[in-house]
């Protein structure tokens, strides 16, 4: 069952669990996929619902979040950091793994991606525009710590900037 709950109610639990890294970007594209993610953004974006998201041009969640263009975001409900999960989804790829068979997933919504049971609190998103970053534009200290193989090289981000279209609590 999933009981609707209003964002801003959330926003303080969200914000301290992305800071551990410890949300989850799930995907759905050729198969079900989930990776941690410590960088993101909840907000209101051209006077919408916004989270955005950041996936390096290397991972296996780029091509499917380009390809189906809607994500979901899962949050444990306490807050507190699953091992199990983390290992999973923070070091495995799903270019060899089928994370769908690890964790117990919520029938899709609207965007037709699921939230996954064991981080119940969820955040439908559809991609609403995204961006690689302008290396050049980042200041060189950050750069130098994020991206040392320099312009040429590096691994990029993309923002993926996601309208929040649900949001409910997986019960």
């Amino acid at each position: 069952m999933k009981e609707k709950i209003e964002v801003p109610e959330y926003a303080k639990l969200i914000h301290e669990t992305l800071k551990k890294p410890g949300l989850l970007l799930n995907t759905n594209g050729d198969k079900f996929n989930s990776m941690v993610i410590g960088w993101g953004h909840l907000g209101i974006l051209w006077n919408l619902p916004t989270f955005t998201v950041y996936v390096r041009k290397s991972r296996y969640t780029r091509p499917q979040l380009d390809k189906t263009r809607a994500f979901t975001i899962s949050v444990p409900l306490d807050g507190k950091i699953d091992p199990k999960v983390m290992k999973v989804c923070g070091s495995l790829s799903g270019r060899d793994v089928d994370k769908a068979e690890l964790f117990t997933l919520e029938e899709p919504g609207d965007n037709g991606v699921p939230g996954i049971e064991e981080y119940p609190l969820t955040l439908e998103c559809r991609v609403l525009y995204s961006q690689d970053q302008d290396l050049e534009s980042i200041p060189a200290d950050i750069r130098a710590k994020f991206y040392p193989e320099g312009e040429d090289g590096a691994d990029i981000h993309t923002a993926y900037v996601g309208l929040i279209t649900d949001a409910y609590i997986i019960r």
